[in-house]
């Protein structure tokens, strides 16, 4: 698809009209400090974590309804980002515009046109880089190509080895230059060093070490005479601290990945907007559209950042929606619409799905999906079942639930999966789900038809779970190392998907292609219509 450069350019003058005024006093400012010190400033804006939500959400990143967008409940959406970085650039003529990665999956958007209305989108936004997140690579590399041929900016990946991939090889850099206002700035692509496990890349694409990727290409550009660089890191908080810290010459780092929230004015947010690491400015912006980086860094002659400042633009309901995006994203819906707005069952009040809940301790989605899981089979002899919390992605809103909420929640197209494993197999798992915890990665385990107790304190993968019980006999008892068991799970996890290797080495009878995941959820709302969400202490520390 072509972006509509009409109406994006008619979206930017009407915003013009608004805000000229402002815009040309900035520049006043701007131009009297750069004659008057030799410094130089950008904007950076940046995104994160898109993950195809083209249309407006709500807090708690599930669809809105078309009533309380209206009412201006609603958060992010096309149209609203259109507006907001249209004002932003207003403010910042020569501002740059790069993302963080995982603008694919989410929603029925992604499920239809795959990477094609996520590239044009971005066309449409004149982004001017992004770096590939994991999540790019889940249909393979091939839908990630036609992605990258369809886009008008570089996209770049440094620590990865795409060149005995025949669909990649010579399509995406490790590195860019770009020039805004006559100075040019070097953009270098980070990409999670487990992608592997994460997504599916496929044997031809092997991932390496970070802080090594980054600083060869820093030093290449700056052999080349690049003084500013930024690195576009979908690789998450902690470890876009380590390279700021175990590299030289960075000078901003653009994360995603952990869809963490950095900012100096809001209560939830995990730290300041900038965190500054050294001399090196880390910035993200939380994810779904909900807001805009905006980081203002001053430069001084050679290259060395004399201040960075910011703060991230909420995209809330007072940001108003670009009515030819609005009009553009009906149409794109069309074809989606008679599937999500299917009603399928009722829920008696909020399932919580958050993120930052489900990827760290029991939650009332893990529960829901673990339990539908297990209720399908059950009359198989499976007796466990295990989800992984990564492949959870929202929470579901009090009241009617559609079948557009539940692939919202459900947006992988994972097929429910069985198999036989021995006892400790299963605990083997139940580590492995434990095991990274403290930087809230997916594989944390949601179960039923088993408890287990898990100690936080101890190392990774040595001896975390302290207690594993299953049900059996009409009772809950202590797990048998020695026996066998029948698991289900879906087949991303089987297959050795959020580090479950366990699994893919040494699951039996193995059948990897039942029903969706999200039609097996779906009917047991249905069956369970209203539906109540619960807590019942089946994992413990």
């Amino acid at each position: 698809m072509k972006p509509r450069n009409r109406e994006f350019v008619a979206g930017y003058l009407r915003a013009s009209v608004r805000l000229l005024p402002f815009a040309l006093g900035a520049l006043a400012v701007s131009a009297f400090s750069s004659a008057a010190y030799g410094e130089s400033t950008v904007t950076i804006l940046h995104t994160n974590d898109f993950h195809s939500r083209v249309e407006p959400i709500s807090k708690y990143d599930s669809p809105c309804s078309a009533e309380d967008n209206t009412a201006g409940e609603c958060f992010g959406g096309y149209a609203r980002l259109v507006t907001a970085i249209t004002e932003a650039r207003l403010r910042n003529p020569d501002a740059l515009l790069v993302d963080g990665g995982d603008q694919f999956q989410g929603s029925l958007f992604y499920t239809y046109y795959k990477g094609k209305a996520a590239a044009e989108i971005m066309n449409t936004l004149q982004y001017d880089g992004m770096t590939v997140g994991n999540h790019e690579f889940d249909d393979g590399p091939e839908v990630l190509r036609e992605f990258i041929d369809n886009v008008d900016f570089p996209v770049v990946m440094s620590n990865a080895d795409v060149s005995q991939e025949p669909a990649l090889a010579n399509k995406i850099m490790k590195s860019t230059v770009v020039e805004k206002a006559g100075e040019r700035y070097g953009i270098i692509g980070l990409t999670p060093q487990d992608t592997n496990e994460l997504a599916s890349p496929g044997k031809n694409v092997t991932f390496s070490d970070p802080v090594a990727a980054v600083q060869g290409e820093v030093d290449e550009l700056t052999e080349q005479g690049i003084k500013r660089i930024i690195v576009l890191s979908h690789s998450g908080y902690e470890l876009d601290k380590r390279v700021a810290a175990e590299t030289t010459g960075v000078d901003v780092i653009v994360g995603g990945h952990t869809n963490t929230l950095l900012s100096n004015i809001n209560e939830r947010a995990a730290g300041p907007y900038p965190t500054m690491v050294g001399k090196t400015a880390v910035v993200q912006a939380y994810a779904y559209g909900k807001f805009v980086g905006e980081l203002s860094v001053t430069f001084d002659d050679a290259g060395e950042i004399v201040e960075a400042t910011g703060e991230p633009i909420s995209i809330d309901g007072t940001v108003s929606e670009d009515a030819d995006i609005v009009a553009r994203v009906a149409e794109l819906a069309k074809p989606l619409d008679k599937i999500r707005n299917k009603i399928v069952a009722e829920t008696a009040a909020v399932i919580e799905g958050n993120r930052d809940v489900c990827r760290v301790q029991e939650c009332q989605m893990g529960n829901l999906v673990a339990d539908a899981l297990l209720d399908r089979v059950k009359d198989q002899g499976v007796s466990i079942a295990i989800m992984n919390s990564g492949g959870l992605r929202a929470s579901i809103d009090q009241g009617e639930v559609t079948m557009g909420e539940v692939l919202t929640v459900l947006p992988f197209q994972n097929t429910l999966s069985t198999f036989d494993v021995s006892g400790a197999d299963v605990i083997a798992a139940l580590e492995n789900g434990v095991s990274q915890v403290e930087e809230v990665k997916g594989r944390f385990p949601q179960v039923a038809g088993l408890t287990f107790k898990w100690d936080p304190t101890q190392p990774a993968n040595q001896g975390r779970i302290v207690e594993v019980k299953v049900h059996k006999d009409g009772q809950w008892q202590a797990i048998d190392p020695e026996a066998s068991y029948s698991v289900v799970s879906n087949n991303y996890v089987r297959g050795g998907g959020d580090g479950y290797d366990v699994f893919a080495d040494n699951a039996r009878n193995v059948y990897d292609f039942g029903p969706n995941v999200e039609d097996v959820v779906s009917d047991y709302l249905a069956a369970n219509a209203p539906y109540s969400p619960t807590i019942d202490g089946r994992i413990s520390q």
